[in-house]
């Protein structure tokens, strides 16, 4: 441990509140508490990514998954009535087979870190990754883009559509 750099004790940190963010998710019994280290660790994946120099995926990961996913899965519950109330009935039924499940993907993991060749050379340092992305997007990605872009723009069509249909068939049915 003589030899741990400010990036490597980074690493660990943001790697340790992602997991514990993780654990928060998976262990909470409040959906709300869930919700909030599903926020946490999001944003200790955002801080890796910062770590790893790609500050593009970094801006992307808060804006889209904490601004937008997390915020669309707490509205979602804060407007879902009764909520609380829902029980599960028996929690011990999957603990056998989920555990034989984790002991099995940690020997097969622990196999795998092991019998790999760890390349320890230093990496080039590409530059911007905001800028690498953009590029790879408009050259060699053209097509798929092109093709996202036309399916989210159809998928926004249709909702409005919906939406008006809906909107005129409220009006329709009032004096």
């Amino acid at each position: 441990m003589e030899g741990l750099s400010l990036s490597a004790v980074v690493f660990y940190l943001l790697a340790t509140v992602t997991v514990v963010g993780a654990g928060g998710v998976a262990f909470s019994k409040n959906i709300i508490y869930s919700a909030l280290s599903l926020m946490v660790s999001f944003l200790g994946v955002a801080g890796l990514y910062v770590v790893l120099n790609a500050d593009f995926v970094a801006g992307v990961q808060v804006l889209i998954y904490v601004g937008g996913v997390l915020v669309l899965t707490l509205f979602a519950v804060m407007l879902t009535a009764h909520i609380q109330e829902v029980e599960v009935s028996n929690r011990a039924v999957g603990r056998v087979p989920a555990l034989i499940l984790v002991a099995g993907a940690f020997v097969v993991l622990n196999a795998a870190f092991r019998s790999a060749s760890w390349h320890r050379e230093p990496l080039e340092q590409l530059g911007s990754s905001a800028a690498a992305v953009g590029n790879a997007l408009l050259t060699t990605y053209i097509l798929p883009f092109e093709l996202a872009s036309i399916v989210l723009l159809s998928v926004l069509v249709g909702a409005v559509v919906l939406s008006r249909k809906e909107l005129s068939e409220e009006r329709g049915s009032q004096p």
